[in-house]
């Protein structure tokens, strides 16, 4: 559920943000960020995108990434639902982990597409964690200079030369250049729309406001509280969507 409506990209190449709810660390240890990584390898082959790049933050995700047969949204939620129950399964909690839905940006032309291949690789340089791009282990700025495993590096490099070696070298080069590059954030005021909150309704199985009317009290107060705990969402848009006062709404904790 992102801040505004979508504008759909017709080269089908987005820059995806997943960020934990609450900005709350997902990857506890190194066997969670390899499990992240063997679950993207897992639906990339049911899913059939294509992955460019990507950075495993403590608490975000960052992807570059194109669909392809199924949508980036339907492969999005396979991706984390399963991450989310293994996550969960193993340090015995319950509820969500993510923050609402994705964040995406379309990226349209190879100049922002660079653009934006950087700034994922330079995530941990910024966030002052590396001194040096390549000293992070979860980029997948690995791939490009070792043998690549997960990402489509070959439609990357072809962009910087024909010739295999240097267009590592020139890659190198680009990726490690200081820049001004404004992308797709996770450090964001997020707002999410009317629609939002219904999309995210009818994916729990609530089609429309009488149906939660119409819950059981307990029930109905578990989902209300679960949208009151997504960062952006209001007690008075929810009372407007579901028909349920603000008092009533306020008063479930």
């Amino acid at each position: 559920m992102p801040r505004e409506r979508r504008r759909e990209g017709y080269t089908g190449v987005y820059h995806v943000i997943l960020r934990g709810i609450n900005r709350q660390t997902i990857f506890e240890d190194d066997e969670d960020r390899l499990r992240l990584l063997e679950t993207l390898e897992r639906y990339k082959k049911v899913s059939k995108f294509r992955l460019f790049c990507y950075c495993l933050m403590d608490n975000h995700i960052h992807l570059l990434v194109q669909e392809k047969e199924e949508s980036i949204s339907k492969a999005i939620q396979r991706i984390s639902a399963s991450y989310v129950y293994w996550y969960n399964a193993k340090y015995d909690r319950v509820g969500h982990l993510f923050q609402g839905r994705y964040r995406r940006e379309s990226v349209d032309t190879y100049k922002y597409f660079q653009s934006v291949l950087r700034y994922i690789h330079q995530n941990p340089l910024k966030a002052k964690i590396v001194s040096n791009v390549f000293d992070y282990r979860w980029t997948s700025i690995h791939e490009y200079i070792n043998r690549p495993k997960l990402v489509d590096v070959h439609h990357v490099l072809r962009m910087f030369s024909s010739d295999s070696h240097k267009a590592i070298k020139t890659f190198i080069q680009f990726i490690q250049e200081p820049n001004d590059d404004i992308c797709l954030d996770d450090d964001v005021n997020v707002k999410y729309s009317d629609d939002d909150v219904r999309e995210f309704l009818t994916r729990i199985g609530i089609p429309n406001s009488s149906a939660i009317q119409q819950m059981n009290k307990d029930k109905r107060n578990i989902v209300l509280l679960q949208l009151k705990e997504i960062e952006g969402i209001s007690i008075r848009q929810l009372a407007r969507i579901t028909g349920i006062s603000k008092s009533v709404i306020d008063r479930i904790r």
